[in-house]
Order: structure tokens, then sequence, then C-alpha cells
């Protein structure tokens, strides 16, 4: 009986390691994708601007970029 014990203890704690070490991994992956592909550049807001009939500054685009980064 005090096999089955430890044998569901370490089978927990390695589930539990396991879960944690896949997290991170995940989460440094799915970062590194949003920084190299990111969901919106300031390209797609100049386009959405001049659709909307308007020409955007710099500024604009700037302060655009930096409320979608947030």
């Amino acid at each position: 009986m005090n096999y089955f014990w430890s044998s569901l203890l370490w089978f927990i704690g390695g589930a539990a390691v396991s879960a944690l070490v896949t997290f991170f991994l995940t989460r440094r992956y799915f970062e590194k994708q949003l920084k190299e592909n990111p969901p919106i550049t300031e390209k797609m807001i100049r386009a959405m601007f001049m659709q909307m009939g308007r020409k955007p500054s710099e500024a604009q685009i700037r302060q655009v970029m930096k409320s979608m980064q947030q």
C-alpha cells in the first residue's frame, strides 16, 4: 500500500513540474512570436486612417501604436 502512495506523489509532482515548465516555455514562445509578428503595424494604421479619409501625422500614428501596446 505504501508503494501506491509514493508512486502517486511522484506522479503528481512530475505532472506539476511538467505543467510549470510547459507554461513558461509556451509563454516565452508566444511573446517571441508577438514581437516578431506584431498584430498591427504602422503601415496598417496609416492605411486605416487613409480609408477614413484622413492624412495621419507621425504623432497620431505613434500615439495609436503606444495605445495598442498597453
